[in-house]
């Protein structure tokens, strides 16, 4: 992968369209919608393409759209950790490889948060573990960027609004790009 962040466009645009779980958005338009949220908060580039990348794992294997159904978690947020390890800085692959365990946080320790899910993400908190236990919740709290891996799961939950305008792929290539290059850049 010469070129991640081409990579990531052609994924986009080739399979951005299909459904996201289903949420009343596809994939493209939910990751588009969280990295907005995140632009819109003064996020920094980083914590943007955090947010733009969160479910990137979701195409990294092949899974049915009905695997939920049939009681499997794709682990899109480990498969989706490795893919972008070697590319993007810490702080981007742990938002990728927390965001599933920081809405099981939420879900332990903010008693509002559950009701604000969506019923898809319901059914898939199911699949991957349901609410932390205290120990899990106290573990969560000493990974290095879990204050931004909950940033992040906090824009993926706001990322589902249908019809939502937002900026195109084209718009993050540039911050996808600065964040890759300075990764890459020895210090």
């Amino acid at each position: 992968m010469a070129d991640i962040v081409a990579r990531i466009g052609d994924i986009l645009v080739r399979r951005g369209a299909e459904s996201y779980l289903g949420e009343a958005v596809s994939m493209q338009e939910h990751m588009l919608q969280a990295a907005a949220l995140a632009e819109r908060e003064g996020a920094d580039d980083t914590l943007i393409v955090a947010a733009l990348l969160h479910d990137v794992g979701h195409y990294t294997g092949e899974f049915g759209e009905d695997y939920i159904e049939q009681g499997v978690d794709n682990l899109h947020e480990e498969a989706g950790a490795q893919l972008l390890a070697a590319h993007f800085p810490p702080l981007v692959v742990d938002c990728v490889r927390l965001h599933v365990a920081a809405k099981r946080y939420l879900c332990a320790t903010d008693a509002a948060y559950f009701a604000k899910l969506s019923p898809p993400s319901v059914a898939t908190l199911a699949l991957q573990g349901g609410p932390m236990t205290a120990a899990e919740a106290a573990a969560f709290e000493r990974e290095a960027h879990f204050c931004e891996a909950v940033r992040v799961r906090r824009w993926d939950d706001a990322a589902k609004v249908p019809g939502t305008e937002t900026p195109d792929f084209a718009h993050y290539a540039p911050a996808l790009r600065r964040v890759h290059e300075a990764h890459l850049t020895p210090r």
